[in-house]
């Protein structure tokens, strides 16, 4: 490392921070696990405000010289420049963190994604500016995964080290109660100004004012995220190198082999996330005469089953192991291949299709991310982290709503079930290959494993 912790603590910023925490002295982990579930809840809602108004308002805002269906495919096209951007983040972020320190590069991302969203609430339409409309999206958006990449904090990795010994699996699981959150919030926002407002209404302004609250939500989540970050605490484990940035590069050919199989271990997982919280939506929107703001409201209802799944997760990855439990949910989720025909039987087909496929995704979420980051040397845990999360949503996640929708339309929902097999199926391997994750955790005490 050419940079000190301490050349990366130096900021003004990052000094009156620690002076004012000071006083808070050892960081519990319910301080952090508070931290993190704000940040990964404002995260997500940024998410899936854009993964909704993908559907509902951008095929006819920036695409109405396309039918429908080629609208929304071009639509989630734009959605999967984030994932792009994800590793441009880690790389640029990472530079910031190593010179300026963690709340300054965390500072900078969150408004950078706040900033980001906000735009997109002022786009102007395909009608007033032509194809410029779908490049200005195309940047913001490709922005928000920037941001992304790099607003990884180091928090989660902090729950995990100060977590109690008998319970790392519910500690491991605190962070992604974020996406069940951020997603209620998102759809019961959209499902309000659907329900208010006349159709021309909606989608000349009403569908604008959910992404103008990401950006106060990135101001609370920045302030509730850096009390932590700026703790003495923090700055400890920075300093003996349990959450030091690594180059990115070196970090790479270092540990190829972990991040390889990191990226792959979360792919059942990750590819059942968008075909449960963001595909359907668009086949209702296309497929359906059901009404969206009824979809939206059952999926607002679903992400609290969602909530409650994930909670039994971190339960039972206590009792039994987290390899165990990422096991047994990636061939369930295997078995659930079949469960997207179920869309085609109207209704009551919906309905069950979203509950089954949220209680798998709340188990296997649960303990999805990070699955084999304590197989990283120490020095480079922390970028190793955000590598593996960006990797894994690249692969598994970012192509997910495009590719099943194609399918459908081209092939049949048959199909969908053969995409979402094929993560089952990287899943199980990247568990099998990944040795040294499968010790229990009592074998990694002194390296317990770092939640994404």
């Amino acid at each position: 490392m050419t940079t000190t912790a301490d050349s990366a603590s130096s900021t003004s910023l990052e000094r009156d921070a620690q002076a004012v925490n000071a006083k808070h002295g050892e960081v519990r982990p319910g301080e952090i696990a508070i931290g993190v579930i704000i940040g990964r809840t404002t995260e997500f809602f940024d998410f899936f405000v854009y993964a909704i108004a993908s559907v509902l308002v951008f095929p006819t805002f920036v695409f109405p010289y396309l039918d429908p269906l080629e609208g929304t495919l071009a639509s989630f096209a734009l959605f999967s420049l984030a994932f792009f951007g994800r590793p441009l983040g880690t790389f640029l972020f990472t530079y910031i963190d190593q010179r300026h320190g963690r709340g300054v590069k965390l500072t900078i991302a969150l408004f950078l994604l706040g900033g980001s969203t906000m735009a997109i609430a002022l786009l102007p339409s395909h009608a007033q500016v032509g194809a410029t409309s779908a490049w200005l999206l195309g940047l913001f958006r490709l922005l928000q995964g920037v941001a992304l990449g790099g607003a990884w904090d180091g928090l989660p990795s902090l729950l995990a080290l100060n977590a109690p010994h008998e319970k790392r699996g519910w500690y491991s699981m605190i962070p992604q109660l974020g996406a069940p959150l951020g997603l209620a919030l998102a759809c019961v926002l959209f499902a309000y100004f659907l329900a208010l407002l006349e159709t021309a209404d909606f989608l000349r302004w009403g569908w604008r004012y959910p992404f103008f609250v990401a950006l106060a939500l990135n101001i609370v989540a920045l302030f509730a995220r850096l009390r932590i970050v700026a703790t003495p605490e923090f700055k400890r484990l920075f300093d003996t190198r349990e959450l030091q940035p690594s180059p990115p590069f070196e970090t790479l050919f270092a540990e190829w082999r972990t991040i390889l199989l990191g990226a792959f271990a979360p792919l059942a997982s990750f590819a059942l996330f968008h075909l449960i919280a963001v595909f359907p939506l668009s086949y209702n929107q296309l497929f359906t005469t059901g009404s969206p703001v009824r979809f939206l409201l059952i999926e607002a209802l679903g992400a609290m089953v969602f909530v409650m799944a994930i909670l039994l997760s971190g339960i039972l990855a206590d009792k039994v192991g987290r390899r165990a439990v990422l096991g047994v949910s990636a061939a369930l989720i295997g078995t659930f291949c079949f469960a997207p025909m179920l869309l085609s039987f109207g209704q009551f087909g919906e309905g069950l299709y979203l509950l089954l496929g949220f209680v798998l995704l709340g188990l296997s979420f649960g303990q999805a991310a990070g699955a084999v980051n304590n197989s990283f040397r120490q020095q480079y845990r922390y970028t190793g982290a955000a590598i593996v999360s960006n990797s894994a949503w690249f692969i598994g996640a970012g192509f997910a709503p495009l590719v099943a929708l194609w399918l459908t339309a081209r092939v049949g929902l048959w199909a969908v079930g053969l995409y979402l097999l094929s993560g089952v199926i990287c899943t199980l391997g990247a568990l099998f290959f990944n040795r040294s994750y499968g010790r229990r955790d009592e074998e990694t005490s002194a390296h317990p494993a770092v939640a994404d």
